[in-house]
């Protein structure tokens, strides 16, 4: 591994974690000629990271003081944490967290959030604790869609199908639930069928909801709401869709989506867009007006 000197450019570094997401941030910088350097998180980076990568290294999902270092190393000043993390594997299997050996940087930053006085491993205290230790470093934490910009879905129906009465009414009975179910980081995602709620995402992350919807609904035609937080940072955890989504919709029964424009990852969109077509899915894109339970 080449260590780099600080007059030399510096470069930008993704924390990958599962999915498309890290790929699309990946491509985008070699796009405009940005060196990429990836810390890929072993069990959840897609391997075809390393074709993308001037560096890549592997690490264990605890290792954060290791991923610093090896940044550091490589003249990294910007990092962009990008992909899914299976958080209940992490954090409720086993030990926990303990279980992969944490280093000792990764021991301080989860202490901050589990010993606070409002103790919380919710996404936003996790996540924001991680941004805090890496801009400790002197490493600026991005928004992977300053980088990719394509991937936020616009407004509007993006698909052939749109939604009909039923599907609009459920949308708008279930779009202030899903905002304050963010609002309370417990989840982005609600199914609504019949202007009854289904189904809550929780830690088991939307895939799950998707799949527990079906079981729960096995009359089919329900929608899925999935919206940004009302407090969002843009920097982690953004609402996120794909082909995957589409699958498991498709398996469920589902015959709606409706997500928060400007605020939703669409990765892979030809493909999602043309998957959703084939099986009358419809996916709208809404600009959201609405306010959470704090804001009122």
């Amino acid at each position: 591994m080449r260590i780099y000197s600080p007059s030399e450019t510096k470069r930008v570094g993704i924390v990958a974690g599962w999915g498309e997401y890290p790929i699309r941030v990946a491509k985008a910088l070699k796009d405009i000629r940005e060196p990429v350097v990836v810390a890929a998180i072993k069990g959840h980076a897609d391997a075809s990271l390393a074709e993308l990568a001037d560096e890549m290294r592997w690490f264990g999902v605890c290792k954060l003081g290791a991923m610093q270092r090896f940044f550091r190393h490589q003249n990294v000043d910007r990092v962009v944490l990008a992909g899914k993390l299976f958080k209940d594997r992490i954090l409720f299997h086993g030990l926990g967290w303990l279980q992969h050996v944490p280093d000792l940087e990764c021991m301080r930053t989860m202490m901050r959030p589990w010993f606070s006085r409002n103790s919380s491993m919710a996404d936003d205290s996790l996540l924001g604790a991680v941004v805090e230790s890496f801009e400790r470093q002197g490493m600026r934490v991005m928004p992977g869609t300053d980088y990719a910009t394509d991937l936020l879905a616009e407004e509007g129906l993006l698909t052939h199908a749109s939604p009909s009465r039923a599907i609009r009414a459920d949308i708008e009975f279930g779009w202030n639930i899903a905002k304050d179910m963010g609002g309370l980081d417990i989840g982005q995602s609600i199914s609504v069928k019949d202007r009854t709620v289904l189904a809550v995402e929780a830690v088991e992350g939307t895939d799950a909801c998707i799949e527990r919807t079906g079981q729960l609904c096995p009359r089919g035609n329900w929608t899925l709401i999935k919206v940004a937080k009302p407090q969002q940072d843009m920097r982690f955890d953004l609402p996120t869709i794909g082909p995957q989504t589409i699958e498991r919709m498709i398996a469920a029964g589902g015959k709606a989506i409706a997500i928060e424009a400007g605020m939703t990852i669409l990765v892979d969109r030809d493909r999602t867009l043309r998957l959703a077509n084939r099986h009358g899915i419809c996916i709208i894109s809404l600009i959201s007006t609405k306010r959470s339970l704090s804001e009122r």
